[in-house]
């Protein structure tokens, strides 16, 4: 990486040092290369390091960069396509390629989730985790709440914890007869448990898609998937479905 003079440029400084690392990102390093500290690449541009900090924090969003636990930012790798619409988020009880069962169990629930089920607190609500997964990385984590009054005797909870004991809440879940289902997407902040399970740092920048399905009784269960807002672009077909894309990129 060479110096630029930033003194002159019009526009903030972060921003046009952004477009000069992402330059140097495409003609200098390779996938998963380290970047210099924060120290050096600041004293390499002349800039405070909170305005290499917000250059580095957008290129992140977009992601060009990633930030890795006990590693240090790294050149991040092409993005995977995958489209995210109502074809992949079709009843979780039917087989979706892509998604893999983690657990599931009893649900402590946020008043957020309470509403949107339409459930009074202290009423048994099961959750399921299932993560997302193309090319071997993990792009989304989904939590699927589900009232007990939706599929009562559930006896599917008692299997032993694991990959098992969700696949076969799942298979009780396909008893229930849909009437239909609403999704919403947003901005938002990884948890820890999430950002773990995406490999980001808490606090880093997620897509939330909440799905609410229907059965004629009101709604039967609510899912929050969590996508990797540094992979993702919105797309709008004809219909005015949402559609959340894992853009590709191809690496320089």
């Amino acid at each position: 990486m060479g110096t630029t003079q930033l003194e002159s440029v019009p526009e903030p400084k972060y921003w046009h040092l952004k477009t000069v690392l992402s330059e140097a990102l495409d003609q200098d390093f390779a996938v998963g290369e380290v970047l210099p500290n924060e120290r050096d690449l600041a004293a390499r541009f002349g800039v405070a390091r909170a305005t290499l900090r917000q250059a580095l924090e957008q290129l992140e969003l977009e992601g060009r960069l990633q930030r890795r636990r006990g590693v240090g930012t790294t050149v991040a790798p092409p993005r995977v396509g995958v489209a995210v619409g109502t074809a992949q988020h079709s009843w979780p009880g039917e087989s979706v390629d892509g998604w893999e069962p983690v657990d599931a169990a009893e649900a402590v629930v946020t008043p957020a989730v309470l509403k949107l089920l339409g459930t009074a607190a202290g009423e048994l609500v099961v959750s399921v985790r299932r993560t997302r997964v193309e090319q071997g990385q993990v792009l989304a984590a989904e939590l699927l709440y589900v009232p007990a009054s939706s599929v009562p005797g559930l006896s599917a909870i008692d299997t032993p914890a694991g990959p098992a004991r969700a696949r076969a809440v799942m298979r009780e879940l396909q008893k229930l007869v849909l009437d239909g289902q609403d999704r919403s997407v947003e901005l938002g902040s990884a948890r820890a448990d999430d950002a773990k399970e995406l490999d980001r740092l808490p606090g880093a920048p997620v897509l939330l898609v909440t799905t609410r399905y229907f059965t004629a009784a009101g709604t039967a269960a609510v899912s929050v998937a969590t996508y990797r807002a540094d992979t993702c672009r919105l797309t709008f077909g004809d219909s005015g479905d949402v559609q959340i894309t894992h853009d590709t990129r191809v690496a320089s």
